[in-house]
């Protein structure tokens, strides 16, 4: 049986050289190159072609999910493994869409890291239970516009309809259908239940406003 050829991506040093060390003790693997940024791992993946690439998903130059994708476009036989300890499910599911077909925590084990690079390798998918819990609620979250996010964040501030027409320079009439739209998408029948569901569900955190 070949061996499967691994190439290993993360900005961290010791990750890299830890994870070379580890799979390197198993006879089924071969690690053929180590990269330290998104940029590194496109290029080395497109010469040196490994079975599987081990992804971190928060990366200098390029990130996870877009050198995923570059690496994809140019290998699509090759199968990308994200390993990371940042895992919102937003950023996990670009990488996803991007083509990967695994994503595990850092904190897992080598027997887990090992069980993952052999089924991705033969067509599977691997996921850690925790990240798999998130990606599924994640596809179950409504879809709004940056508006209506925008219009819901300040409705969760209390602002009232008047308010929050003159902060977006809108009429109130403007705001009471994104709010129509809001309440739909949500299930909800008033501004109190989109509220409180907005702040369940993590929706509202947005640094761009004040």
């Amino acid at each position: 049986m070949n061996r499967i050829s691994i190439l290993i991506a993360d900005d961290h040093e010791i990750v890299r050289t830890g994870l070379s060390a580890i799979l390197g003790l198993d006879s089924h693997f071969q690690v053929v190159g180590l990269a330290e940024n998104g940029q590194e791992a496109v290029s080395l993946a497109a010469s040196l072609k490994p079975n599987v690439v081990i992804m971190d998903l928060m990366m200098p130059k390029i990130d996870g999910a877009d050198a995923t994708r570059r690496i994809l476009e140019h290998n699509p036989a090759t199968h990308v493994l994200i390993l990371t300890t940042y895992a919102e499910a937003a950023d996990i599911r670009r990488a996803i869409d991007a083509g990967a077909v695994g994503a595990l925590s850092k904190d897992i084990s080598t027997k887990e890291l090992i069980s993952a690079i052999r089924t991705i390798a033969t067509g599977g998918r691997a996921f850690s239970p925790d990240i798999a819990n998130q990606i599924s609620a994640d596809a179950k979250m409504p879809s709004l516009t940056e508006r209506q996010i925008e219009v819901l964040y300040s409705l969760t501030r209390g602002l009232t309809n008047q308010d929050i027409a003159k902060q977006f320079g809108i009429t109130e009439d403007g705001v009471k259908s994104h709010l129509k739209a809001i309440f739909a998408k949500l299930g909800v029948s008033n501004r109190s239940e989109a509220a409180s569901y907005a702040t369940r569900h993590n929706i509202v955190k947005f640094p761009f406003m004040s």
